[in-house]
């Protein structure tokens, strides 16, 4: 569903990404038009002349689209986050922005610099370090976020890594953060990327600040890689929305003669992924390492066995979406007699989904909270 954000800086038509039929949900929120607001009358009271502008994290381009007099820089973990802002500036006839992914060097330093906060404290901590290289004591700092998202764990992070923050009043259940960058300040080491030793192997796990579980073997991983099947005729293996890749990584042990393809849609687990493939492989095993849509660009009939743990949430968003996405893609994507093996939750239903798409679906075991399925492609007619 097409709509429209009305700000001081203009009317925008606005969509998020991927477009679906009947989609309710906003491509932007109060967050976003506090900000512009607050921009707009910073703008009449102290105007900025053309300030080198930086936007950390817009979900969908709502920043990026109001503020693209400004010629800004985007830098996202989300390969989604880019293809939205990239459709929505395409969609109001605007041109492209500068586009960094959150593992690039940031090009500073930055006049103004606008931080959508995100839920994942690590993944803050981490970009205001390196955000930190790349200010001057000029530098206009804004921070923003729906009330529930900012915590005093953010404002500690502002405030022990660039320098002095406070808060503005909420408005519409928004609030901002306003942070004045200090150069005499001398901030502990960024600790990203953590590591970790994987059970039972002389594997050391790396994983970037936006990773998920990056600490430790999560629960639901660690029952699923107990059962990655292992077949002499498996010899195209996708692991798709890899994260760190260790999964795939114990599908490419198992089976020896396999390629193996990781895709996930955040730059970070892509980086962590191909980092770990590489020290645990080296250049003995083919693989490659796919920032996607889910598997959006991937050649139809070209898998044997593609192997998901789904997200049920974008961005802030809770839903099946992606799921729905995952599981018919990756039957596109399969050869016929190929298999999806999937993890999740008991209560998700995926079962329903899976018969759905592939007319099947085989509970290959479960335990009190998770369940493993397989869905395998078959012949039409049949």
């Amino acid at each position: 569903m097409q709509t429209s954000l009305q700000v001081p800086q203009g009317q925008f038509k606005l969509n998020r990404y991927p477009i679906r039929n009947n989609d309710q949900l906003r491509a932007w929120d109060a967050a976003d038009e506090l900000v512009l607001e607050h921009l707009n009358s910073l703008a009449q009271e102290q105007p900025l002349y053309s300030p080198k502008a930086l936007i950390i994290n817009d979900h969908f381009g709502a920043l990026s689209v109001a503020l693209h007099t400004l010629q800004p820089t985007l830098v996202s973990d989300s390969y989604i986050a880019k293809c939205s802002t990239d459709y929505n500036l395409k969609q109001n006839k605007l041109p492209a922005i500068h586009f960094l992914s959150s593992v690039d060097n940031l090009q500073g330093p930055y006049d103004l610099v606008i931080i959508k906060v995100q839920k994942s404290l690590a993944q803050l901590e981490d970009q205001l370090y390196k955000l930190r290289e790349h200010l001057h004591e000029g530098s206009v700092i804004i921070g923003c976020a729906m009330v529930k998202m900012i915590h005093t764990s953010n404002i500690k992070l502002f405030e022990s890594i660039i320098g002095a923050t406070k808060t503005s009043l909420a408005k519409k259940k928004a609030r901002l953060i306003f942070c004045k960058y200090n150069n005499t300040l001398v901030p502990k080491i960024n600790p990203h990327p953590l590591s970790y030793q994987l059970d039972n192997s002389d594997w050391q796990i790396l994983n970037h600040a936006n990773v998920f579980s990056r600490a430790k073997l999560d629960i639901g991983c660690r029952f699923f890689i107990e059962h990655i099947p292992s077949s002499p005729e498996i010899k195209n293996i996708i692991d798709l929305g890899c994260g760190n890749g260790i999964v795939g990584m114990i599908a490419a042990q198992r089976n020896p003669n396999a390629n193996v393809d990781f895709y996930d849609e955040s730059y970070m687990a892509i980086a962590s992924a191909e980092h770990n493939f590489t020290q645990a492989f080296g250049t003995s095993r083919s693989a490659s390492f796919k920032v996607d849509d889910c598997l959006s660009t991937r050649a139809a009939h070209s898998a044997d066995l593609v192997l998901n743990n789904p997200p049920f949430h974008q961005q802030n968003a809770i839903g099946d979406f992606i799921a729905w996405q995952m599981f018919s893609q990756s039957q596109k994507a399969l050869k016929v007699s190929g298999e999806l093996w999937v993890i999740g939750n008991t209560h998700l239903g995926y079962q329903a989904k899976l018969k759905q798409i592939f007319g099947n679906c085989d509970r290959i075991t479960s335990n009190s909270k998770f369940v493993i399925l397989r869905a395998i492609k078959q012949a039409k007619g049949a």
